[in-house]
């Protein structure tokens, strides 16, 4: 027997189903040093507004392959697309947060935590896909005008901008783009092809990266395309990457083989823990990023933790998820640095079917998020930059800022030394 006195001053502040690893630590009586009452409230919203609103109706919006309109109304409603954009919260042009605090970037990482309990890749990038990666450079470096036109319908869910920067020649490589629009009077005229464009098929907004100058980055720049509202010429490349660098455990325990529940059988509790160790290696990787950019100044963030994201959406989608992990790492995409991780998912998406068996493979009913999320894990892998391109590009990006903080300290005046 447990008596009160044992527990006196121990964390048993437990929230959710109480799975083992079936959410973030914090949610299991652990101490954390990043979350305060203001998470833990908005915590709970959110996983009301997913269990009430978007769980049972995933399944059928995926094989329709249409979110509702009304859908888009209510995120906005909710305030989850005004969270989408970067901080701070868009008070000017949404009115007041809806939650009665002003959210944080961890407030950001528990909205894509509690939405990734859906199981879907399809959902999450439908609902808020192309809002998150083509407003914030409106948000962020419109001039006002253009964002008291555009940002109050896009944040409230009336109308959708996505960010057209893929085309057929240039995807990764995205500093020689080939799309080309050339100033005419008052109006640019735009020439060029753009493919894979997320929400590209339903979006009122373009914020189109395309080239108005030389090769290379200086050359870029982004025009929203609507009805030849001009853009910035020559910071294009620049505000692209300041945007950028922006259910397993439980069935084992049902489903029975050989006389034994699967969980059971030494070989699936390796699975279970091989799964554990990398999203839980990952989602600590992923707080840590999270509170640098929390607290360093936006040039900081672009600088220091460019690096740190690349190589993070890499290790996050190679391995991915307890049905839910893949979206943790999200956040980063929407943060403004860039990162969607893939190594994690890939990994425990196929562990995760090897649990369920022939369901994992069967449309609907037990399987449905193992099912959706091996179907989906190659479009987390491959937007935002290839795994290729990640790795190389976290190196490098290290590497050099090594070499800049070298020279900063070498610059900086040096301590006089005391007389004896």
């Amino acid at each position: 027997m447990v008596s009160p006195a044992m527990l006196k001053g121990m964390n048993t502040e437990i929230y959710g189903e109480g799975h083992p690893f079936g959410d973030p630590s914090w949610y299991q009586a652990y101490n954390t040093p990043y979350y305060n009452d203001s998470h833990k409230k908005f915590r709970k919203i959110m996983r009301e507004y997913v269990d009430e609103h978007i769980m049972s109706n995933v399944h059928d919006w995926d094989e329709k392959g249409v979110i509702p309109k009304e859908m888009y109304l209510e995120a906005g409603k909710q305030g989850t697309l005004g969270l989408c954009i970067g901080r701070p919260w868009p008070e000017k042009y949404f009115g007041p947060s809806p939650w009665g605090f002003e959210p944080d970037y961890f407030h950001e990482l528990i909205m894509y935590d509690e939405m990734s309990r859906t199981g879907s890749v399809g959902f999450q990038w439908g609902i808020a896909g192309g809002t998150t990666l083509g407003l914030p450079p409106v948000y962020h470096h419109g001039s006002e005008e253009l964002k008291q036109r555009v940002m109050p319908a896009c944040v409230k869910g009336e109308k959708v901008c996505c960010l057209a920067i893929t085309e057929p020649t240039a995807g990764s490589d995205v500093a020689n783009l080939k799309c080309t629009a050339k100033l005419e009077g008052d109006h640019y005229i735009l020439n060029g092809e753009k493919k894979w464009i997320t929400n590209g098929i339903f979006a009122d907004y373009f914020t189109v990266a395309c080239r108005t100058g030389k090769p290379g980055v200086g050359g870029i720049s982004l025009l929203l395309v609507e009805k030849g509202v001009p853009g910035l010429e020559g910071k294009g490349f620049q505000y692209m990457m300041q945007n950028f660098n922006h259910e397993s455990l439980k069935f084992a325990g049902k489903r029975k083989t050989f006389g034994k529940t699967l969980i059971q059988h030494p070989v699936i509790r390796f699975k279970v823990a091989e799964m554990a160790r990398q999203v839980e290696a990952t989602h600590n990787w992923l707080e840590w990023i999270t509170y640098q950019l929390n607290t360093m100044p936006k040039l900081e963030a672009m600088l220091k933790l460019g690096g740190h994201t690349a190589l993070c959406k890499v290790q996050c989608t190679k391995a991915g998820g307890k049905g839910d992990w893949w979206l943790r790492v999200e956040l980063c995409c929407v943060l403004g640095v860039g990162v969607r991780s893939v190594e994690v998912m890939e990994y425990c998406a196929r562990e995760a079917a090897q649990i369920f068996g022939g369901l994992s493979y069967s449309r609907g009913g037990q399987g449905e998020k193992v099912e959706r999320l091996n179907r989906e894990v190659r479009a987390m892998a491959i937007p935002g930059g290839s795994e290729e391109i990640m790795l190389d590009l976290g190196v490098k990006q290290s590497t050099k800022l090594a070499q800049m903080a070298k020279m900063f300290a070498e610059a900086a005046p040096q301590p006089q030394a005391a007389k004896l």
